[in-house]
């Protein structure tokens, strides 16, 4: 693909404008009636999901497939010990690569290294095939699922990169955040992250998320813009402090409006719930124990 223009945040962000990837992304999710779900990767199924339950609080049952294929090149361990910005690294790997979620439109590229509490604990997926989320209850599940089967900490390819994880030199886990799931899918880096785990560290990740074209987000903007001078006016009496707290609020913002991250776009399944119902009976057949 052509490279797309990007705009630089700071050392380990910066968002790319896609402009040559119209129609649906080689990675992508597609959606059937009945609350029904798959992740595929080009042709190949990747996830059969669909949420259970009523109410706010769902539960989301998966079960994943094999086949996933990484967008990015095997890492050499000169390349961990080097002083790459990774960030502009797997940018760059991304744009050459096929299966990605990457599509027409900007994309934002941040390296995290904290996470909240229990994302990458209790709420990491660890079971294969099957899994369960909930979606919606206590603010969201917040966790991470990898596409492929994890390998055991004392495998030899973990063990080299928990040596990288003592020395400080691993590379991040690749994450893409998928809004209608309020978590994380790992794209590349599930031997990483299971090496920085075992040696009690937090994997630091290099996040893909959707951020607002241009245009939705200048609209946003004027909405904002308008509905923040009508409360000014009804503020013209209030104290100072109050005004300038106001104003502060609106000028963060305004300022966070194009990095804000856009929901994960989803398209209909060709086929509808036929074709998911028969795709699940398939993996059923294959893993009767699940």
């Amino acid at each position: 693909m052509n490279r797309g223009h990007r705009e630089l945040l700071g050392p380990g962000q910066l968002v790319l404008n896609v402009h040559s990837r119209p129609g649906p992304a080689a990675l992508r999710f597609e959606r059937a009636d009945g609350r029904r779900l798959l992740l595929r990767q080009g042709e190949q199924p990747l996830l059969l999901g669909r949420s259970v339950g009523a109410g706010c609080c769902p539960d989301f049952h998966l079960h994943r497939l094999d086949g996933y294929r990484s967008p990015l090149p095997p890492l050499r361990s000169a390349d961990q010990r080097s002083s790459l910005n990774w960030t502009h690294q797997y940018t760059r790997w991304l744009e050459e690569a096929d299966g990605t979620p990457l599509r027409d439109g900007r994309w934002e590229l941040a390296l995290r290294t904290g996470f909240p509490p229990g994302i990458w604990t209790e709420d990491f997926v660890r079971e294969w095939p099957t899994g369960q989320l909930g979606l919606y209850c206590g603010g969201g599940w917040h966790g991470v699922l990898p596409l492929r089967r994890l390998s055991a900490p004392d495998a030899g390819r973990v063990k080299a990169y928990r040596k990288h994880a003592r020395e400080g030199t691993l590379a991040p886990v690749l994450l893409w955040w998928v809004t209608f799931l309020d978590g994380f899918v790992i794209l590349d880096g599930h031997d990483r992250a299971v090496a920085a785990l075992a040696e009690g560290r937090t994997p630091e990740s290099v996040v893909l998320s959707q951020v607002p074209d241009d245009q939705v987000w200048r609209e946003a903007a004027e909405r904002f813009t308008h509905d923040h001078e009508h409360r000014m006016r009804h503020l013209a009496t209030r104290p100072a402090q109050q005004r300038a707290a106001m104003e502060r609020g609106y000028a963060e913002m305004i300022a966070s409006l194009p990095y804000a991250a856009e929901p994960t776009t989803v398209q209909p399944l060709p086929g509808g719930a036929p074709t998911w119902d028969a795709l699940a009976a398939r993996a059923m057949f294959q893993c009767p124990r699940d």
